[in-house]
């Protein structure tokens, strides 16, 4: 007889603790393995991350990263001028408060970052391709919207 609090299938809230904890620790190994890969890109992971907020979501104030980072202006005035020194990203003048600046990431920095994601791929579905069994491959496949999922 099933239990009245958890219907047939669900999983308990112990159950689902212990597996969320496992989950935590083995996407953190993964991150940091991915880190670890070899790319080129010589930055911090708080210049990897604005360095490309500002590819994605294009030009932007220091204030602006710092609140989509959610960190302090002054924190993310530091990273910046070292992605700036690094020649990773330029001034250009905002198009209609010429109080601010935009910070815009060079070429450079986008080759640069084509270059680390590409070899962070390569690692990734080497690993896969060399640890995996086909099932195994299609499980996590299978895996991917799900973990999007609780990203919603």
């Amino acid at each position: 007889m099933a239990d009245d609090r958890h219907p047939p299938g669900d999983r308990s809230a112990n159950e689902l603790a212990a597996a969320a904890s496992d989950l935590r620790v083995t996407v953190s190994r993964l991150l940091r393995r991915l880190r670890s890969t070899h790319s080129g890109l010589e930055v911090t992971p708080s210049q990897s991350v604005a360095l490309s907020r500002l590819l994605s979501d294009g030009p932007a104030t220091v204030a602006a990263l710092a609140r989509a980072e959610n960190v302090r202006p002054q924190s993310m005035r530091l990273t910046v001028a070292a992605l700036e020194e690094h020649g990773l990203v330029e001034r250009a003048p905002h198009p209609t408060d010429q109080r601010q600046v935009l910070m815009t990431p060079t070429a450079e920095a986008q080759r640069l970052i084509t270059a680390a994601r590409a070899a962070k791929e390569d690692w990734l579905a080497q690993a896969m391709a060399a640890k995996l069994s086909r099932a195994e491959q299609d499980s996590l496949l299978a895996a991917i919207p799900l973990l999007r999922r609780l990203l919603d």
